[in-house]
């Protein structure tokens, strides 16, 4: 019995499977090419035919004849070249439609949990791969069982012209084998570097004014162009090689053409050509056509080992197993929260965060958490709402893990705020609404909840304003109070709040503080992270947190309490010390 394969390795194989649904168009492209192959041969059978039955008969009705029949075949190849280029182009859509969803998917679950893959790369690598699917590399490999028939057909001739032929196809082949060794690596780090200049740029484009305004963009462009200087130096060097190998490619096809030639009419001086004269013309045409597919992939090499690249990347990439298996759909969440000794890192750190955080909340209950910078409060938040998961412990929802939870149930029941809020080119509707079914009704009462519905009608087309990319004609608390705006959409029965008033001035802290009463009198389960008082008189409870620890938790006035209780032993601690040590300080020489 065989050993059961590793889960990883049995996903690899679903980009295979979606380009092995793909053979019967493979099969019919292959089976025209040979159809294609065969036809072209009509050339050599009209020299044959003219030189061998019209000279001899002299009948200018067979030539004419002939002709019709010669002319009708070219418009066949030329019909059987474009279902063939029909058949080649779907196959490249139907792969692009059978990755399209599963890509989005899998790059947007690589960003989130800071992956490789998680850029808009893996969207080229599918253009790539799509369009290479139609390109003369595709269509030479097809023609290669026509090129074996014209070399049998070479052999038939004579074994003397079929093995110079293959002479011929041996150094096309050892020419395509010399140039994947040498171009091979300084296209794929020119690749590599492309990328790299890419991210940079978009990167640098996002934070253009920042650059602006402390006069960055001198260092920034220098440093874009040795990124792009270095990927155009690799391109130059593979181009170089790759243009001289197709030269010496198309060399050696032009030469053997030349020389079966000779060859066939050295073997007709020794009365050894079947055929007679006509088959000098027509062993230097099949020659040709014999080498005709390694020449076209040799000319093409920089386009194979792109693709291949790429194909490579997105084969790793799909091949993840998505995470989330099939499961039962679970009821709506009414709201009861715990936290259970939670252990947690950013993804793809070893470095822990959080380090047994546990506490509960019910629903109607809004839970304040406060703390240090970097005492891991926005990492609790993202294991809340089931963004990252956990190296230890659980975050349970009425029971069942967040995180495993799918995330089109549980979404709609749920609401966050992130610390920096990310808002999209759309409507303030759409984006309130999150981008679903837009119910105006609802939108407006989410508008009204925070305190922002004057504002939006103020816009100049109210709800149906467009915001621009990351809300750019909103102020900083207008996106904010947008934010908590979707985030309330649709009464959810959980929400987390990062910091919701970092950017509200008193109107809208007030507005805020509205807005969790009236949740906690729906019964929703608030948990507000702040580094303001302001919020304090809506907690139920406190979660005081210290280095990825809970120091602190309870209801709001024993946590309070508590917290002044050992602020006033630390200071009577400090007081203690710097009178014991006031003494030691007086004696001779200072010493302690």
């Amino acid at each position: 019995m065989s050993a059961p394969q590793p889960k990883a390795a049995a996903a690899a194989t679903f980009l295979q499977g979606v380009m092995r649904e793909q053979r019967p168009r493979w099969a019919q492209a292959g089976w025209l090419s040979v159809v294609t192959g065969l036809l072209m041969l009509t050339p050599s059978w009209f020299m044959f035919e003219v030189y061998g039955r019209v000279l001899n008969s002299r009948n200018a009705a067979t030539l004419g004849w002939l002709l019709v029949m010669v002319l009708g075949v070219y418009v066949v190849l030329e019909l059987l070249d474009v279902v063939r280029a029909r058949l080649l182009h779907k196959a490249g859509e139907a792969i692009d439609g059978r990755l399209r969803a599963r890509l989005f998917d899998v790059a947007f679950e690589a960003n989130l949990r800071r992956q490789p893959g998680g850029t808009t790369q893996p969207f080229t690598d599918l253009r790539t791969l799509r369009d290479f699917v139609s390109t003369p590399a595709v269509t030479a490999v097809l023609d290669t069982p026509a090129a074996l028939i014209c070399l049998a057909l070479l052999f038939a001739i004579s074994p003397w012209l079929g093995l110079l032929a293959l002479t011929g196809a041996g150094l096309q082949a050892l020419l395509a084998l010399l140039t994947e060794r040498r171009t091979m690596p300084l296209l794929t780090e020119a690749q590599r570097a492309s990328i790299q200049a890419q991210t940079y740029a978009a990167s640098s484009l996002g934070n253009s004014q920042v650059i602006e305004s402390m006069g960055m963009l001198g260092a920034i462009h220098a440093r874009w162009m040795r990124l792009q200087r270095r990927f155009l130096a690799r391109q130059a060097e593979a181009s170089d090689y790759g243009g001289l190998s197709a030269t010496l490619a198309r060399l050696v096809q032009t030469m053997q053409s030349s020389m079966l030639l000779g060859a066939a009419c050295w073997l007709m001086l020794y009365n050894n050509l079947w055929g007679g004269a006509a088959m000098l013309i027509i062993a230097s045409i099949l020659g040709g056509r014999v080498l005709q597919p390694l020449a076209q992939l040799v000319g093409q090499w920089r386009l194979v080992v792109g693709v291949r690249d790429a194909y490579g990347r997105l084969d790793a990439l799909l091949g993840k197993p998505p995470e989330n298996d099939a499961h039962m759909p679970l009821p709506a969440p009414k709201g009861q929260l715990s936290v259970e000794a939670v252990l947690a890192g950013a993804p793809g750190s070893p470095l822990p965060i959080l380090k047994g955080i546990s506490f509960a909340a019910r629903p109607g209950e809004v839970v304040g958490v406060i703390g240090p910078s970097a005492c891991g409060k926005s990492t609790l938040a993202r294991l809340l709402m089931g963004i990252w998961p956990a190296a230890g412990g659980k975050v349970r929802l009425d029971g069942a893990d967040v995180h495993a939870w799918k995330k089109d149930e549980l979404g709609p029941h749920v609401g966050y705020l992130p610390q920096t809020v990310e808002l999209f080119d759309g409507t303030v509707a759409e984006n309130i609404a999150r981008f679903g079914d837009v119910d105006i009704d609802r939108v407006r009462a989410a508008a009204e909840l925070v305190g922002m519905a004057d504002v939006i009608e103020a816009l100049p087309q109210g709800y149906e304003t467009r915001i621009g990319t990351d809300g750019a004609v909103l102020s900083g608390g207008q996106r904010q109070r947008l934010g908590l705006a979707r985030a309330v959409y649709g009464e959810p029965r959980l929400l987390v709040l990062d910091e919701p008033n970092s950017s509200l001035d008193e109107a809208g802290e007030k507005a805020l503080l509205q807005m969790l009463q009236v949740l906690k009198s729906r019964g929703a389960t608030v948990v507000a992270i702040t580094h303001r008082t302001t919020l304090m008189p809506a907690f139920d409870k406190l979660l005081v947190m210290n280095d990825g620890q809970a120091a602190f938790f309870g209801p709001r006035d024993e946590v309070l309490a508590a917290l002044k209780k050992a602020n006033e032993q630390a200071r009577a601690q400090m007081e203690a010390a710097r009178q014991a040590a006031a003494p030691r300080a007086a004696l001779p020489g200072g010493a302690a």
